[in-house]
């Protein structure tokens, strides 16, 4: 039997009760003596092991189990209750279909995207922010929500990626901007200003008097993926492609792909700018 399925009795229901303050319980009440009891119970077995981590399956066996059977008032087999906070707050009297069973324990789990950040936040905090990018990413594009977008916001700005974060930043609504909604901005100011180094500065400023040296192109798309203004960098060596692909003796094309492949398929500006160069090409 799995750590989160038990079978309940007079010794172990307080606690049983009490668990449900953490993570839903869903108590099922059946016996030997009624044959649409086992499958409630296969069913309700099949979704407490696919959820270990959020759901407890406490069994009553209501032959041996009398007194908790009364005290529940239940007065039909099988009777499945859910448990919240030690309150019941859902059930079913009678057998009911795997499918209905598992449409009514899901109102209580947590939906995929709250999955996918739960599985996320460990990388976050180790500062695994790759690791998490792509969880994230599939959490935002499952529901758009304040968590979701400061969970996303938070790894790309560990990843310099300081664009994205903004326009996802400027996303949150009024009510989600709490204390780190007010973190990840003062975060990206620094980001900011960090990236606007002197080297890029004088990069910008020579460019300007010398608009036709590829070569300083190419090194200014450089410093800029450096410092994390990806979206910069390859708007400057695309607009050199298009005049020439092999701009730079070849020097633009290769510092242009090899930006999109460090910065990753996933990210929507990689993408945006992998399809242009597709299209210079074909």
């Amino acid at each position: 039997m799995s750590d989160n399925i038990f079978n309940a009795n007079a010794q172990n229901i307080q606690q049983i009760v009490e668990a449900s303050k953490q993570r839903p319980v869903v108590m099922n009440f059946h016996s030997a003596q009624v044959p649409e009891c086992a499958q409630v119970t296969q069913a309700l077995q099949v979704e407490a092991q696919k959820r270990p981590q959020h759901l407890v399956l406490a069994q009553v066996d209501c032959d041996s189990q009398i007194e908790i059977a009364q005290y529940f008032r239940i007065q039909a087999l099988p009777t499945v209750l859910v448990l919240v906070n030690g309150q019941p707050v859902d059930g079913f009297a009678g057998p009911q279909p795997a499918e209905v069973i598992a449409t009514m324990l899901a109102k209580h789990l947590p939906q995929e995207w709250q999955l996918k950040l739960e599985a996320a936040a460990p990388l976050l905090e180790a500062g695994d922010f790759n690791g998490a990018l792509p969880l994230l990413r599939e959490a935002l594009a499952d529901e758009q929500n304040g968590e979701t977008l400061l969970a996303l916001a938070q790894a790309l700005l560990g990843l310099k990626n300081a664009d994205e974060a903004e326009v996802l930043l400027n996303q949150v609504k009024l009510e989600d901007q709490d204390s780190r909604f007010t973190s990840l901005k003062s975060q990206l100011t620094l980001l900011r200003e960090a990236a606007d180094t002197p080297e890029i500065r004088a990069l910008q400023n020579r460019l300007e008097s010398e608009p036709d040296n590829h070569a300083l192109v190419v090194e200014l798309a450089k410093a800029l993926h450096l410092a994390g203004r990806n979206e910069e960098a390859l708007e400057g060596l695309f607009a050199l492609l298009k005049t020439r692909l092999d701009a730079a003796d070849g020097e633009a094309r290769k510092a242009f792909l090899d930006i999109v492949n460090a910065i990753g398929s996933g990210d929507p500006v990689a993408a945006g700018f992998r399809r242009k160069f597709y299209g210079l090409l074909y």
